[in-house]
């Protein structure tokens, strides 16, 4: 029998109708289009307005359209593992519900969170279920709501992040493509640097802590984005000499959509082409865990049996890394 390799098989997606555009952001913040585009890449971003929904909400949507594209039976899914940084609620999983609604009666669900490298960390772990032979279909769903937790009076932050999700159908392959390698990396040093300081079990949420807004996110700009830098080229080099794989062989980089300074640096240290750098964050913001499931989304008609594709990511924590995958259909 030939060695199991985990392949994405199927691809879904969805982001809300609302559009915050920079112009909108120049009435909310002192800020410019000019500003934000040179220094983000970000054109527009999108928001779910939907009175009472969370993140669940736009995963549901996202697992919809990827069964409906892939004519699946849900009863079929083994598992469902849901990327999120903003769950619905603390303690009940929001992927339990996801799994549910979507109709996977037959699936186990949890949450998985490692903020920006949720996916990327979340295929590795949809691999190891796959080439353990006991499942055959594992779903997973990077999403987030990041306007529950954004602050649009703070243009530090307002200006980055959207919401959406995107999610991928992981199966057993016998042709050796699918997922080939992984160099996943944390370091806790990154803990004070982008964080939500209240509503965990050090400081539980207070007239107090929300008098103070510190349920909203905080980041220290500089600090992050010369961490991503380096720690994004750093694995994706990485992976590419450890693999023999030159600039030519690599088809696409599929980057974590947080920067466009940042993706542009990626790219440069691999020595890939800029035609080969997949590109939505002037349409979406930084997404979080939708980033790299959306790219794969909005760009699935031009990924052929066979090519490599680069993964990488950064976020908060710091968690990052960089999978190599060869694309199965």
């Amino acid at each position: 029998m030939n060695k199991i390799t985990a392949a994405i098989t199927a691809i879904g997606s969805y982001v809300p109708e609302y559009v915050l555009s920079n112009q909108v952001l120049e009435t909310l913040v002192d800020t410019n289009d000019e500003w934000i585009t040179s220094r983000t890449g970000i054109k527009e971003r999108r928001l779910l307005k939907e009175e009472g929904e969370g993140t669940s909400y736009l995963a549901i949507k996202a697992a919809q359209n990827l069964l409906e594209k892939a004519k699946l039976d849900p009863k079929e899914i083994d598992l469902v593992i849901m990327a999120t940084t903003t769950p619905d609620m603390p303690v009940a999983a929001t992927g339990v519900y996801v799994a549910t609604q979507i109709g996977a009666t037959n699936a186990f669900a949890y949450d998985l969170q490692a903020a920006c490298s949720s996916f990327l960390f979340g295929m590795s772990t949809a691999a190891a279920f796959i080439q353990s032979g006991k499942y055959k279909k594992v779903l997973l769903i990077g999403a987030d709501k990041m306007s529950s937790i954004i602050d649009y009076t703070d243009r530090a932050t307002c200006i980055i992040f959207g919401d959406g999700a995107g999610c991928a159908l992981f199966e057993p392959n016998y042709e050796g493509l699918g997922l080939q390698d992984e160099i996943l990396k944390s370091d806790g040093i990154g803990r004070e640097f982008l964080k939500i300081d209240a509503g965990g079990s050090i400081l539980p949420a207070s007239e107090e802590t929300v008098k103070n807004k510190q349920h909203f996110v905080f980041q220290d700009g500089k600090t992050v984005f010369k961490h991503a830098v380096s720690g994004m080229a750093d694995v994706s080099e990485k992976i590419m000499e450890r693999n023999n794989l030159s600039h030519d062989d690599v088809n696409w980089l599929i980057a974590h959509q947080a920067n466009k300074r940042i993706i542009d640096a990626t790219a440069n240290r691999m020595n890939v082409d800029e035609s080969k750098v997949l590109v939505n964050i002037h349409r979406y913001g930084n997404t979080t865990s939708a980033t790299l499931p959306l790219l794969l989304a909005d760009f699935e008609d031009k990924f052929k049996k066979g090519d490599n594709l680069i993964f990488a990511a950064f976020g908060g924590g710091f968690t990052w890394g960089s999978i190599y995958l060869k694309w199965a259909y």
